[in-house]
């Protein structure tokens, strides 16, 4: 009997120095990983930047980690994360393909697509016609100006009570990049879109959250009926859902004479031979790429801004006043106007660096066997440049640790812009849309700060700053109290 027990600790003894994670030679140090599991059991799954910041601290700014058998590498700081996205982008611009998130996408589409010629093609077509369509000029600004104000009139219906903004600005900016895209607005009631939203937030918390971790970590159990195959259902339904739109589409479609994104992405279809990366499955992904990013990040964006507005009066007075001053005699703000308040600037930026909205980027992955910052990372490595680290670094910061818009003000009171400001990522990966981003977020808190004065409800209690963590960080739920400024009573008289 004790030879049989000495025989099964043998063999398993033998199973786990057969399947002990091997760390390459000179690749940065981190905790040691276990057997099957790596890493999985050292970080939170429910929030793990406290476990990264903590990690850090022990091993430095470039350390290790093991999601199941696959390698990785954490990046923390300015320095790191530049010399990795932009110095050597090449190396660093590939994108993992055995995660839930690269599986659910299925690798198509650009945000997940991975570092090639197919994926540098659409690049290039998507800036092209974003561009055209007036991403950053006067086009785009009267769309974002006429979707504003859809949202002031469902303010003015809650003037003197309060209201919870988070469906309002989430309709408002998926509105906008619909526009881009299919020349397409809903109702704010719209069943449609609100069923889109829903599940597109529940495949974002699948995809960062416990069940997410367990699918990239255990790859044995993702045949199993498990919560994260609700993910796999949903982009099922969206993506019949974008195609059935795309047939739409083409009813009225004139080719060679585009209204929108789609129109030219058919019409790029026509122009290529066969063998083309364009196909109209790719623009299926396109579609929920662009509207994911355009409108998950901006609006919880703006929900920061305004749970940050209505905890500090004193910042929205000032907004206020310098907007007064600017606006004074004009019957709309333009996104030029933003060269002449340069604390409405500041305290935008502001609002950005707190909201730290995609706080792990969209994960990378090592192209060819390579170094960085002294240390060997293999091919297909995979790459987590930490966003949040360069937000709160020291020494790139005054206030590193709490909200002050100063940081982004020089001693003139003139606006200027840290270089560890990133919250778009740097290099060829960087946002697609951060000029729509940042034209949205100054025209609609310019045109709202003009006509409203947002307060903190009485009886809310103290606020909660505390973000909820997934693929973009999302402030709780918050009620705000709605006013008629003064300024805009005389408007209207």
């Amino acid at each position: 009997m004790l030879d049989s027990w000495i025989l099964a600790v043998f063999c398993v003894c033998l199973f786990f120095l057969y399947i002990r994670i091997q760390r390459p030679k000179n690749f940065p140090p981190g905790p040691r990983p276990i057997p099957i599991f790596g890493n999985l059991f050292q970080l939170n799954i429910n929030n793990p930047l406290k476990d990264f910041e903590r990690l850090a601290e022990c091993y430095g700014n470039v350390y290790s980690l093991y999601i199941g058998r696959r390698r990785a590498v954490v990046l923390n700081g300015l320095k790191a994360i530049k010399e990795a996205l932009v110095t050597k982008s090449a190396d660093f611009s590939g994108r993992p393909g055995n995660l839930l998130i690269s599986q659910i996408m299925e690798k198509k589409g650009v945000i997940m697509a991975d570092y090639g010629p197919g994926w540098k093609e659409h690049r290039r077509f998507d800036l092209k016609t974003l561009r055209n369509f007036g991403m950053g000029k006067q086009s785009m600004e009267d769309r974002i100006l006429a979707e504003i104000k859809h949202i002031a009139a469902q303010l003015e219906k809650s003037v003197g009570s309060t209201i919870n903004p988070k469906t309002l600005f989430h309709d408002a900016a998926s509105n906008i990049i619909y526009l881009v895209l299919m020349s397409t607005r809903y109702d704010y009631e719209d069943k449609t879109l609100k069923e889109y939203v829903r599940m597109l937030t529940e495949i974002t918390k699948i995809a960062n959250g416990p069940w997410g971790m367990i699918y990239d970590t255990l790859p044995a159990i993702r045949y199993l009926p498990l919560p994260f195959k609700k993910a796999f259902t949903n982009i099922k339904i969206l993506k019949q859902r974008a195609a059935n739109m795309i047939n739409k589409h083409k009813t009225t479609r004139v080719p060679g004479q585009p209204r929108d994104f789609v129109d030219c992405y058919l019409d790029e279809i026509d122009k290529r031979v066969d063998g083309s990366s364009f196909a109209e499955t790719q623009l299926v992904i396109h579609l929920l790429d662009l509207h994911f990013a355009g409108t998950d990040t901006t609006s919880n964006t703006l929900l920061t801004a305004f749970l940050y507005l209505i905890t500090h009066p004193d910042v929205q007075e000032k907004c206020q006043q310098e907007i007064d001053e600017v606006l004074e005699g004009k019957d709309h703000a333009s996104f030029e106007d933003r060269h002449y308040m340069p604390y409405t600037q500041a305290v935008i930026h502001e609002f950005q660096r707190v909201a730290n909205t995609v706080p792990l980027s969209v994960f990378h992955c090592s192209t060819r066997d390579t170094e960085l910052m002294g240390h060997s990372i293999p091919k297909g490595t995979i790459i987590i440049p930490n966003l949040s680290s360069m937000l709160t670094e020291e020494g790139q910061w005054k206030f590193p640790h709490e909200f002050n818009p100063s940081n982004f003000l020089n001693e003139q009171g003139e606006f200027e812009k840290p270089e560890a400001f990133l919250p778009f990522s740097a290099g060829p990966r960087t946002c697609l849309g951060e000029g729509l981003a940042r034209m949205e977020l100054f025209l609609v808190l310019v045109t709202l700060l003009r006509r409203f004065q947002f307060i903190w409800p009485e009886d809310a209690g103290a606020p909660d700053f505390t973000p909820v963590f997934g693929i973009t960080l999302t402030p709780k739920p918050y009620k705000m109290g709605i006013r008629l400024r003064q300024a805009a009573r005389q408007m209207q008289n």
